[in-house]
């Protein structure tokens, strides 16, 4: 990974990442706490919606905004992004009713809907050899992890001295300082994009893409599974910690970083599996893995279980997501070619945060009204049948870019 980093352009990118995902990672924790703050109990109900509004953007958003911005300069959207962002982020603090939270968080992804993709469709022109972009993948993932590890603890440790509200200065700072980082990197050309067909046609191309590609087609479905584990925890977390277990913002944290930890773990270890392992052994393992999880999360409500039970199922939560999330981005640059990479890479964005426009309600609306027990079930059941479903998409005899030609452009 240290010859990757030694790249400029990937390795100012990369920083850009990390403290963005810093700052994301202090939203994260200081919304859940804004939401019990203001509904109490009711907190998983106002974090589901607010998560669920989240998606929306994700999944309207980004294919709209990659059609429209794809002849502007990569650079100029990142940054534009960034300070969108933080200017959202600066008025978070002054929130003082939940419908206030959903405008925002509304517009904040929104933006977020614009950079993701085209940050991530940016790396193969910066690593164009599937080695490096290989270890690249990595540690994109660990900078993830930084989210759910990194961030929860250096959450846990400002609460201490801070305000929860002052927790989204932080958001603001990683905002600003990835904007500056963007804007000081020496980005190569990215090949000239073709606007061939109407804005519609550009707008879904992407998905039709994935319909079309066996790969892909299974990775939709591992996409579910993902997304049925991530609601659980982001969600349902400060209900356990706070409610179910009687603990404090700092147990909320902890959780949270046990989950970072598992993935991290995977992260680290992934490119030397991968060298030797099939993309598809991998990640359908993932999957199996976040099957059990939530099954465990509902045994462990159900019985009821222990604190540090529940720590270690967020860890095996956080080792099935990441085994699947890190090397799924090798399967979109095989299939993409140089004009329908951004289109991909967005419908990749688009599609998987549709599933959690499935996963968050039912994570925050069932536990609110049905019980925590019931909602982890139901959970269980989506990760299961799409663990199923991956072996009817995704057949052991595909190969990854087989592309239809006419889908190509």
């Amino acid at each position: 990974m240290i010859e990757v980093l030694a790249v400029p352009a990937y390795r100012k990118l990369f920083s850009a990442q990390i403290v963005a995902l810093l700052g994301t990672g202090l939203l994260t924790v200081a919304l859940g706490l804004l939401a019990f703050d203001l509904a109490g109990g009711q907190a998983g109900a106002v974090l589901g919606t607010a998560l669920t509004i989240k998606m929306l953007a994700y999944v309207f958003v980004a294919p709209l905004m990659a059609a429209l911005v794809e002849r502007l300069p990569k650079k100029a959207v990142l940054v534009g992004a960034d300070l969108i962002r933080a200017g959202i982020a600066l008025m978070l603090p002054m929130v003082d009713q939940t419908w206030q939270i959903y405008v925002l968080v509304f517009v904040l992804q929104s933006a977020s809907a614009t950079f993701t993709p085209a940050f991530q469709s940016l790396i193969p022109v910066v690593l164009p050899a599937e080695r490096h972009y290989t270890r690249a993948l990595s540690l994109s993932r660990l900078a993830y992890d930084l989210e759910s590890l990194v961030s929860p603890a250096l959450a846990a440790a400002l609460l201490t001295v801070l305000s929860f509200h002052e927790l989204f200065l932080g958001t603001v700072a990683g905002f600003l300082f990835s904007a500056a980082l963007v804007l000081t990197a020496r980005l190569p050309a990215a090949p000239a994009a073709r606007q061939e067909g109407t804005l519609w046609h550009r707008t879904t191309l992407g998905a039709r893409i994935f319909v079309k590609t066996p790969e892909l087609r299974g990775l939709m479905a591992l996409n579910l599974a993902v997304a049925a584990a991530t609601a659980l925890v982001l969600v349902n977390t400060v209900i356990y910690a706070r409610d179910v277990f009687g603990g404090s913002n700092t147990d909320v944290a902890i959780a949270l970083a046990c989950y970072g930890a598992g993935s991290m773990a995977v992260a680290l270890t992934a490119p030397g599996i991968l060298d030797r392992l099939p993309d598809r052994v991998f990640m359908r393992a993932g999957a199996v893995l976040l099957s059990l999880g939530l099954t465990g999360a509902f045994l462990l409500l159900a019985i009821p279980g222990t604190w540090p039970v529940l720590l270690g199922l967020w860890a095996l939560l956080g080792v099935g997501t990441s085994m699947i999330n890190t090397p799924s981005a090798r399967l979109l640059r095989r299939a993409a070619t140089d004009s329908t990479r951004p289109y991909i890479f967005t419908a990749q964005f688009s599609l998987s945060h549709a599933c959690f426009i499935i996963t968050y309600p039912v994570a925050g609306w069932i536990g609110a009204t049905a019980g925590q027990p019931a909602a982890a079930a139901v959970l269980a059941v989506v990760a299961t049948i799409s663990t199923v479903a991956v072996f009817k998409f995704w057949p052991a005899a595909s190969r990854a870019g087989s592309v239809p030609a006419t889908m190509k452009g």
